[in-house]
Parts: structure tokens; C-alpha cells; sequence
């Protein structure tokens, strides 16, 4: 038997840490390939991590509640190396995977280390198995606990004690080897009176709610993409009326051919990846002081789901027909909305196309998804009189009407660049009649 270190799979470079949820297996225990190993959670996807190869797990490097980067060790186990050089060499389909009533179904495939993690069904390469350098210490997370009678915490575990005010040396941890977890230090906290300074900021008619995981982990990455991105904004209004008669007298047809109920969103989609082709800086990212012009156009959809905002992202959106959009569309916000997103829903996106019109909203400017150069906001389409001119003659009629805002990051993006793009966009919309041809 041999010793392999289990590493957290990557989600995208947006992601640089998970929240380690709960554990499903425990030391000393065997495991199959594929068996649900650990519930992570990140702010763009909650996922189990399912064990690399069949063994027993030896031990865990990582508590729940633990904040852990992703690519960090987070366990190990023992496995026979010549199982695991011949499933690499060939990285077989797991049996029943693909069939939706097996245990798989659904699920995050397998580690793979440096790359994304494909969904079950797909082909999977076991790179994450590497026996550690001799006469090295795997390189962990956190703790696993006690050292020469010393107590060490996880760095999750430390701000949250000093966040509550909870003095780490008077807790008795209930983790793995008697560590202090999460848990143990906000139980801690709400034993304990309320600070002077929350306390005197409520009044007793006041509810405090704890965020949950995922609502702090939108929250870091809200300022930090406020912090790290200079904001800059533009908008124009849209004359949506031929797109709104297209929708109106082709909805119902749309739906009994495809399957698929048709939404504005589609529209917008197409329009959007249009004219990030012929616009490559609203498509890029800023990266150690260089510009990075994405090669793909994968448009991320801001989606309200219960436990928070999610962005599904739209694979290779340029160059899709309205059908496909469509389709991509329903699939990934039902399961955005649904909890049951994959890895591939959420991985690689270059742009975010933000629909606050579908809450009413009629402006407003969005925060960039760091670490993406731009995002679209479409607002409520609002029938309102505009003044239109037809052979030197001015008339008030009543139009179909849509703003659109473009938040830009302005050490790579100037106006002139950002209003370019928005009159493509404008132009693509305006363009859309009730018998254009899709």
C-alpha cells in the first residue's frame, strides 16, 4: 500500500477558496473510487468531492469549517499503486455514472490535479494521486492538531475567535484530535454576552442573523472585487420594440418545437457575444499588471438562487444560434436555482451578463465578477413615448424600452472602448424585427 495525498479539485480562477462542510468518511474507513468523500462549499457551487482511488483513508488535514485554498491537501490515503497507475493510464468512466439512478449521478467527478473537475459521466484522469517527495511533509491546509503539546488553529478559526471575541484558550475542541473548530468557536460566541460594541448598536426589537457560508464567501468576494478593480460606468437606452413582437408571436411555437420556454435573456445573449468579438478588451481580465484577452467567450448569468447569487456560465456563447442559447440557458438556471450546479456549470467564464430587469429593476450598475474586466446589466423592458424622426418630421410614439448598463474596469477599459461595445450591443438588439429569420 502506498500513500497518496487528496487534494481540493480547482473550480475556476475565481475561486480561490472552499469552506470544508462536513466530512462522509473518517479515518481508518474504506472507500471505492468515486465515493462521496467530502461537502465543500464555495460561493459559486456547493459539490462532494468523491475519493480519487479504492483504500482507506488514513488521515484528514483539514476540519470542517475550515477555510482551505483550492489545490491544498486536504486528506490521505492508502491505495494499491498498481491499481491506480493502470485506472490512470486508461481513466475509465466509472460503472453507472452515466445512468441517472446510479449513486453518481449528478456528482462532481473525480480530483484532477491543476485542471477543473469534470462531472460524472465524462472521462477522468486520476493526476491528483502523487506519492510525496521522500523525506517531505505533505503540505496541508491547517493543522491536523496538536504539536509538541500546542494547540494550533486554522485560520478560519482564528478570525472568527477574534471577530467574536473568543479567547481560543478556553475552548475544548470537538474535532478531529480534540481541534477547535468553526463550530466550536461561534457556539462559544453565542454562549457568551454580546460585545460592548454589538450591544450597543441593538436594541432589543433587533434580529442578528450569522450569514451563512456561502453569503460570507459572496461578501469577501464582493469587496474584493471593489477593493482590487477600479469602477467605471456607461449606459444607453435600447428601442427593444421589433425583439418584444419577435418574442410575442413566436413564443408559444418556440416552446412546442424545443421544449424550452424562450425569455428575452436569449436575445440579449446573442447580441452580447456578438459584439464581444469584435470588442476583445471587454472580454480580458487584468493579471500581474498585464492584460489577458480571452480566447473563449463564456458568458456568466447572474442567477438569484436561495442560498445566494450564483453565475452559471454559457459555454462558447459566440457563435451559438438563439436555439442553443436558449437551451444552455433553461438548463443552467434550472439548476443553478435548483442547488444541483456541477463544476462545468460555473467554470471558465470570461463576461457576466447581469438581468435585474427580470426584479423590476429599470437602472442600476452592477459590481465586475473579479476577475472579469466587465459586466452587462439589462434592466425591466418599460413601454414608454419616445420622440421618433422620419423624413425631417418629429412624432411622439409609444416604444418598448430598455436600459443597459456596462460596469468596466478602467485600468483596461476606457469609454470610448465601453460605449463602442454598448452601441454594438444596442445595434444587435435594435436590429431584431418580428420577421427576422434566426
Amino acid at each position: 500500500m502506498v500513500a497518496f495525498k487528496i487534494e481540493l479539485p480547482h473550480v475556476g480562477e475565481s475561486v480561490t477558496e472552499a469552506i470544508i462542510g462536513k466530512w462522509l468518511k473518517s479515518p481508518g474507513e474504506h472507500i471505492e473510487k468515486y465515493d462521496p468523500l467530502v461537502e465543500v462549499i464555495t460561493d459559486k457551487v456547493n459539490m462532494d468531492v468523491p475519493a480519487p482511488a479504492s483504500g482507506t483513508l488514513t488521515k484528514l488535514l483539514a476540519a470542517e469549517g475550515d477555510t482551505v485554498p483550492m489545490g491544498s491537501v486536504i486528506a490521505e490515503m492508502e491505495t494499491d499503486e498498481a491499481n491506480v497507475r493502470g485506472d490512470s493510464e486508461s481513466s475509465p468512466t466509472p460503472a453507472g455514472a452515466k445512468s441517472p439512478g446510479s449513486p453518481l449521478a449528478g456528482r462532481i467527478g473525480t480530483l484532477v490535479q491543476g485542471a477543473n473537475v469534470g462531472p460524472t459521466g465524462g472521462e477522468f484522469l486520476d493526476t491528483s494521486l502523487s506519492s510525496p517527495e521522500p523525506g517531505t511533509r505533505p503540505a496541508t491546509a491547517a493543522s491536523s492538531g496538536p504539536d509538541n503539546g500546542k494547540q494550533h488553529f486554522s485560520p478560519v478559526v482564528t478570525r472568527l475567535a477574534a471577530q467574536h471575541g473568543v479567547d481560543l484558550g478556553t475552548l475544548v475542541g470537538t474535532g478531529l484530535g480534540g481541534r477547535v473548530t468553526k463550530k466550536d468557536v461561534l457556539a462559544a460566541a453565542a454562549s457568551a454576552p454580546p460585545s460592548t460594541a454589538l450591544a450597543d448598536s441593538i436594541s432589543a426589537e433587533d434580529q442578528v442573523i450569522e450569514p451563512t457560508p456561502i453569503r460570507r464567501m459572496i461578501a469577501a468576494h464582493m469587496v474584493r472585487s471593489t477593493s482590487e478593480i477600479p469602477h467605471a460606468w456607461s449606459a444607453v437606452e435600447v428601442d427593444v420594440t421589433g425583439m418584444v413582437a419577435w418574442r410575442a408571436a413566436n413564443r408559444q411555437r418556440f416552446q412546442q418545437t424545443h421544449d424550452v420556454r424562450l425569455t428575452y435573456l436569449p436575445f440579449t445573449l446573442l447580441c452580447v457575444a456578438a459584439a464581444l468579438k469584435v470588442s476583445p478588451r471587454i472580454n480580458s481580465s487584468w493579471l500581474d499588471g498585464k492584460v489577458v484577452l480571452k480566447g473563449a467567450i463564456n458568458v456568466g448569468v447572474a442567477v438569484a438562487a436561495p442560498e445566494g447569487l450564483v453565475v452559471p456560465v454559457v459555454q462558447s456563447a459566440a457563435g451559438s444560434t438563439l436555439l442553443e442559447l436558449a437551451q444552455q440557458l433553461d438548463g443552467v438556471v434550472k439548476r443553478a436555482r435548483s442547488g444541483t450546479m456541477t463544476l462545468n456549470d460555473v467554470h471558465g467564464g470570461t463576461f457576466t451578463l447581469n438581468n435585474t430587469g427580470a426584479l423590476g429593476s429599470v437602472w442600476g450598475g452592477a459590481i465586475i465578477n473579479h476577475p472579469q474586466a466587465a459586466i452587462l446589466t439589462t434592466e425591466a423592458i418599460v413601454k414608454r413615448p419616445v420622440v421618433i424622426t422620419e423624413n425631417d418630421s418629429d412624432s411622439v410614439v409609444v416604444r418598448s424600452m430598455m436600459n443597459i448598463c456596462l460596469s468596466f474596469d478602467h485600468r483596461i477599459i476606457d469609454g470610448a472602448e465601453a460605449s463602442i461595445f454598448l452601441q454594438a450591443v444596442r445595434t444587435g438588439l435594435e436590429a431584431i424585427v418580428v420577421d427576422t429569420e434566426f
